[in-house]
């Protein structure tokens, strides 16, 4: 009886599993299908008012390196922090738009998870967010529209916070073979500043792993963490969704040279070639994080 109880529990884990991957993929699946329909236009300058006085006076943006940006569409690889809220990010996407409006359009990317979430992946298709997958990313990219991912996922926002100034690209170097084959040159961003507006105590991989064990959701999720956060206004919390009030802390955002890759397609197979880019990249971010941090005299005031 024992072991029939446990068989139809892990058939039952297996279709509640199953129905989470269906519904993520359906959702992605129809975010993919219409992202060259973002940004709307009419919700970014409804929210004008307040990203301009967030990014401006509360986070104390400074965004620089624009005259390094080519004239080409470009793919801009990226370090963001700050747990599940990811200020720098979202003020980067604010200030180019603000820079640029609809003449050049960025689409920011964003995990499977987010965009299938109801209300929250729809807000993020409206900003002229998109799946950070191979077809959404091929599409913005041949139809002449810029494109930012961030590789280092959540792996990146939630690691520690006493790596605050570490780029964490996590390995990944998709990016890499996604610029070759779409023939656009990588521009790197650095930014130090949004791990500032959270503080992570511990990454809570090992609490991860022990939910896995429990309910096999890491996969469908692809998700290694599960970050303990100090913040306001709960104070310590598990935050697998936003549970904090991000700090007023100073985000310095900056732009580097361009890396230009060969457009051979057969390099995507070259292992040596792709793996020289990506740490090209990796140091270009990481010797500006450097850089910038020296800066800040103090965490979160700057």
């Amino acid at each position: 009886m024992l072991h029939a109880a446990v068989a139809e529990g892990g058939s039952a884990g297996l279709q509640s599993h199953s129905r989470i991957q269906g519904l993520i993929a359906k959702r992605v699946a129809g975010a993919t299908e219409h992202a060259l329909e973002g940004p709307n236009e009419g919700l970014l300058r409804a929210q004008k008012p307040v990203w301009t006085a967030l990014c401006d006076h509360y986070f104390r943006l400074e965004t620089s390196g624009w005259e390094r940006l080519p004239e080409e569409t470009s793919l801009l690889i990226g370090n963001h922090s700050g747990g599940s809220l990811t200020m720098d990010a979202w003020t980067l996407v604010f200030d180019w738009w603000r820079r640029f409006g609809t003449e050049r359009v960025l689409h920011a990317t964003a995990h499977d998870v987010l965009m299938a979430a109801p209300g929250l992946g729809d807000y993020f298709r409206l900003c002229g967010v998109i799946p950070a997958s191979r077809h959404g990313v091929s599409a913005a990219l041949g139809a002449g529209r810029d494109v930012i991912i961030w590789p280092g996922g959540e792996v990146d926002a939630m690691r520690n916070w006493r790596r605050r100034d570490e780029a964490v690209l996590g390995g990944r170097k998709g990016f890499v073979r996604q610029a070759i084959r779409s023939g656009v040159p990588i521009v790197p961003v650095a930014s130090v500043g949004g791990h500032d507006t959270v503080f992570v105590l511990s990454e809570g991989r090992w609490l991860a792993n022990a939910l896995d064990r429990l309910t096999g959701l890491k996969k469908t999720l692809r998700a290694v963490t599960m970050p303990i956060v100090l913040g306001v206004p709960f104070g310590l919390t598990i935050e697998t969704i936003p549970t904090h009030l991000p700090l007023p802390a100073k985000i310095r955002t900056e732009l580097l040279d361009p890396i230009h890759v060969d457009k051979d397609p057969e390099r995507v197979n070259d292992q040596e070639y792709v793996d020289s880019i990506y740490l090209e990249v990796e140091s270009a971010i990481q010797n500006t994080m450097d850089r910038l941090a020296e800066r800040r005299r103090f965490p979160v005031f700057g």
